[in-house]
């Protein structure tokens, strides 16, 4: 079949290529769309599967060299994982998410850990703060899933102060997380909107960023997930803790699920780098890092 170059395929649904940055929706529709949403990330424990990833999270955080005595909005902050790395090391840090199990999770985390962050319930679409409010407004893989993307690239750059910085880890469509959405699409229905991974070309941010900042730097990394334990355990704990995998599950049958089960454990063990019983496995990300 011929491919059309004005729409991005993915899984099962095509995405509109031409205008990247619009996302036009009744607001019925958005409302509708963002409970789904809601749901699907407040599945699972969101909190246990993060703690896999903080490796990534500070290596980012430390090439953003945020000065102690700096403040950081972490955007779709989910438990609170940046947002509390930057506390211990000095940062003023404030967490926002539109999930409040999570946000009642870090405010633990933050109390237990004895670290001045603040959490609070937000939606990356309309941040809740004045113009300007923070030296860093940054997402690890957090605001890239909102519906309406150009509200998120505006939204960041506006709370962000002039000559600030507003930086983002976003999967790419190619990397292995890419590829990974992919198979659960061709096996389970998601809410129909502009694709995640958008967020993970550079086209497309510069499009979206862009008009609000003065400088604009891209750079394709690897994220390494690495556990003690093989393939096929991996994705059961995806499974059980990964909210779009759990409700990717939730929504088929038997035989539709053991489909999507046989895929994602060929996906993991086909890319696992670890040959002593644990799994390895690294995916590309875009880091985007602009000065406001």
């Amino acid at each position: 079949m011929r491919r059309d170059p004005a729409y991005l395929d993915v899984g099962r649904y095509r995405y509109p290529r031409p205008n990247r940055m619009s996302t036009t929706l009744p607001n019925s529709d958005v409302s509708t769309l963002k409970s789904q949403l809601q749901t699907t990330w407040m599945s699972g424990d969101y909190d246990r599967f993060s703690r896999y990833l903080e490796d990534g999270a500070l290596e980012f955080f430390q090439r953003l060299k945020i000065p102690r005595g700096a403040s950081l909005l972490d955007v779709a902050c989910g438990s609170g994982q940046l947002a509390l790395i930057a506390a211990r090391e000095g940062v003023r840090s404030t967490g926002v998410d539109f999930a409040p199990n999570w946000i009642e999770r870090a405010r633990t985390r933050a109390r237990e850990q004895h670290l001045d962050a603040v959490f609070r319930e937000g939606d990356a679409e309309a941040l809740g703060f004045p113009d300007g409010s923070f030296d860093v407004v940054a997402s690890v893989i957090g605001a890239m899933f909102a519906p309406r993307p150009e509200l998120v690239a505006a939204e960041m750059a506006r709370v962000c102060r002039p000559g600030g910085t507003v930086a983002m880890v976003n999967w790419t469509q190619q990397g292995f997380v890419g590829q990974m959405f992919k198979a659960m699409c061709k096996h389970s229905v998601f809410p129909a909107m502009t694709s995640p991974l958008l967020w993970g070309d550079e086209g497309t941010v510069s499009e979206r960023l862009g008009p609000h900042v003065s400088r604009l730097r891209m750079t394709r990394r690897l994220y390494t997930f690495e556990y003690p334990f093989p393939p096929a355990s991996v994705v059961e704990f995806f499974r059980e803790n990964f909210g779009p995998v759990v409700r990717a599950f939730a929504m088929l049958d038997g035989q539709r699920r053991r489909a999507l089960r046989a895929e994602l454990d060929a996906l993991w063990t086909r890319h696992n780098q670890c040959t002593r019983g644990g799994t390895r496995v690294e995916s590309e990300y875009l880091e985007v890092i602009a000065t406001r």
